[in-house]
């Protein structure tokens, strides 16, 4: 490995525009950590530079997978969920170049996993579990009970992620092996879905009943960094300013299906203002924090 390491280092550190060079090896033969491959070249350049491209490369006999990417979009996987790995590759990666402590900085970022990551990471389940949680409900009353089942499993592990943040865990590295430790009642709720002897719709059931008394408890604090940024200002906000803040447009969260519950809870107001048009027949809805 170390020989590989190092013909990889000298192919990339003459490069002006790197900042960071990482390297993970796929631990196990069936593990899709790397999709699969055996090595894996995380390459972070300047924005003008790199493009997001994803290569495939034989080294030494190793199959490479070579990621390059530029800061902003790490930051978008790292805080969005959108690529669950990245956590894993940043924490167990080797660093080989790290220009001014770029790599080190994010990875040291990660082990004290602060409370605005925090923030953003629950958030982002939350919006997920809801989605998930409501839609199983409605198989269930459409009688589409595998689908109710597959929804509400899923539900589950937004719910179980929740969970792990609260206690300052990456749920990236693992879920239910963490949360056997952390919280066994949704552990056991887990085995109850997945091997109980019961129907699959006393399953599905039981699981809902607790997805409805706990995880919709967790509302408000799931969902403190949308309070936050409604709270920051006195007029309301539109959906498309709330989407497009710095700190939701990297999530890639959709707003429309939590916004209408936070409304219905009265933990916000929507707001009805006359759209730049003067059309008073298509009001504008905004939101902002209940009084």
């Amino acid at each position: 490995m170390e020989h590989i390491n190092a013909r990889i280092a000298s192919s990339y550190r003459g490069q002006p525009d790197l900042i960071g060079l990482a390297v993970i090896e796929n631990p196990y033969p069936y593990n899709p950590l790397i999709d699969g491959l055996d090595l894996l070249v995380l390459v972070i350049m300047k924005k003008d530079i790199a493009l997001n491209e994803t290569e495939h490369v034989r080294l030494d006999g190793k199959r490479v997978l070579i990621r390059t990417i530029d800061p902003n979009s790490l930051n978008e996987w790292v805080s969005g969920g959108e690529n669950r790995n990245i956590i894993e590759w940043l924490v167990r990666g080797e660093i080989l170049v790290d220009r001014d402590g770029y790599l080190n900085g994010v990875r040291e970022r990660l082990l004290q996993f602060p409370t605005s990551m925090r923030e953003q990471k629950q958030f982002t389940e939350f919006a997920g579990f809801l989605r998930t949680y409501l839609q199983a409900k409605q198989d269930l009353l459409d009688g589409n009970l595998l689908d109710a089942y597959s929804h509400v499993l899923t539900a589950l592990h937004h719910w179980a992620h929740i969970v792990l943040i609260e206690e300052g865990r990456h749920p990236e590295l693992t879920v239910w092996k963490q949360l056997k430790r952390v919280h066994p009642g949704i552990y056991k709720l887990y085995e109850e879905l997945t091997v109980s002897p019961e129907t699959l719709e006393q399953r599905v059931q039981l699981v809902m009943l607790g997805c409805e008394f706990s995880v919709m408890n967790k509302m408000k604090s799931s969902c403190s960094l949308l309070f936050d940024i409604l709270a920051s200002r006195e007029e309301p906000w539109s959906i498309a300013e709330l989407q497009s803040h710095s700190s939701i447009n990297v999530l890639h969260v959709d707003l429309s299906l939590v916004l209408q519950k936070l409304v219905m809870r009265e933990y916000i107001r929507e707001v009805a203002v006359m759209p730049e048009s003067g059309d008073i027949g298509a009001l504008e809805l905004r939101y902002m924090i209940a009084n």
